[in-house]
């Protein structure tokens, strides 16, 4: 998986919100709680920031692509 979503009362979250993506995305989080837990808080009340989620997404998968490299290499020495 590549991100997860969940719906409270008061916003949605979505998650993980790792260190290397709070990095990249820097001032474009700022308006949003996100507490170093691995969750970035967007309040229900507002338009829904499509471009950042969107962003979000294509770093976690980069993330996720990039950390898949190494086991299939190993396993193709096997």
């Amino acid at each position: 998986m590549v991100i997860y979503c969940a719906a409270f009362t008061a916003h949605y979250s979505v998650y993980p919100a790792t260190e290397t993506l709070v990095k990249a995305l820097g001032d474009a989080l700022a308006p949003y709680d996100h507490n170093g837990k691995g969750t970035i808080r967007f309040p229900l009340a507002g338009r829904v920031p499509t471009a950042l989620l969107t962003r979000i997404a294509r770093l976690r998968a980069a993330d996720e692509a990039a950390r898949q490299r190494p086991r299939r290499r190993a396993a193709k020495k096997r």
